[in-house]
């Protein structure tokens, strides 16, 4: 979700420049500053991101600077004739120079700032303006998100590859689980009555399937087939699916997580925790993802 995006424009009063930033958020969180006077802006900016993003912490900005035929200077005459005739009167008493012009100018409120009046129609068409000049920033912020969209995708399309071989290597694993258990089972047994008859080959076999309940992946492996075929259609679907993802990413560690304790072999909990490290690696890249 991370992109960046700028739109300029201009009249014969002033120019001025859009700036859009995006980075990663679990949900939408807007931060607009536009100067005085363009308040009206912000409104329309928050609303106009909702249209088009609902993932990201985005960073908008308006910058105004005014050309030099926008600003007038007045001079107050008659605080300036005050201050003439004050000087005049005090400059004997003291014994001090006569103050020089350019330092009565100086002087707050000699010197006023007079904006130049503007026409409702100029200032109509300057908003209209920006409005398009927000428009086209938050479209290039759009696309520069959707570019780095389409490179995760070949990623994330990697590491659910990965996630399915790993898979199909403890699905093979799967047919061989009950007889190890079995033959596990009989050498703890034998270990611990060592001095005592051996138990009944029925009631070993009892044991024997009670834990290769337990232990059976079968329900884990489709489960996580399902996810994984879930993920690989929104990705290819396109759209606003980051949120799902990351639902996706939970499930998929779940499994993982009961994959790994039901785990009667060394090779099945290595591939049970190859399979949480992909997990985690695709749950990172989905936080790019709106």
């Amino acid at each position: 979700m991370t992109g960046f995006a700028r739109a300029v424009g201009q009249d014969g009063r002033c120019t001025w420049a859009w700036e859009a930033k995006s980075v990663n958020g679990r949900g939408l969180d807007l931060r607009c500053r536009v100067p005085p006077g363009f308040d009206v802006l912000e409104a329309e900016a928050r609303q106009a991101v909702g249209r088009r993003m609902q993932r990201g912490n985005i960073q908008l900005s308006l910058t105004v600077q005014w050309g030099a035929g926008q600003t007038r200077y007045r001079i107050n005459r008659d605080l300036l004739a005050d201050l003439l005739r004050v000087t005049r009167e005090l400059g004997g008493a003291v014994g001090a120079p006569t103050p020089r012009l350019e330092g009565l100018l100086t002087v707050r409120g000699v010197v006023e700032i007079e904006d130049e009046a503007e026409s409702e129609p100029l200032i109509a068409s300057r908003l209209k303006a920006l409005q398009r000049a927000l428009d086209e920033v938050l479209d290039g912020l759009v696309a520069a998100r959707l570019a780095e969209g389409q490179r995760l995708k070949d990623v994330l399309a990697a590491q659910l590859g990965e996630m399915d071989r790993l898979a199909g290597a403890a699905g093979a694993m799967a047919p061989s689980q009950p007889a190890a258990i079995k033959e596990r089972l009989r050498l703890q047994v034998a270990e611990l009555l060592a001095a005592a008859p051996a138990l009944s080959e029925e009631r070993l076999a009892q044991e024997a399937a009670l834990l290769a309940a337990r232990a059976d992946i079968r329900e884990e492996l489709d489960r996580l087939a399902a996810h994984i075929a879930q993920a690989l259609e929104l990705i290819d679907g396109g759209g606003a699916v980051g949120r799902r993802l990351d639902f996706l990413c939970q499930e998929l560690n779940r499994e993982a997580n009961t994959l790994c304790s039901k785990a009667n072999d060394l090779e099945l909990t290595r591939i049970g925790m190859a399979f949480k490290v992909v997990v985690e690696q695709f749950r990172e890249q989905v936080q790019n993802i709106e």
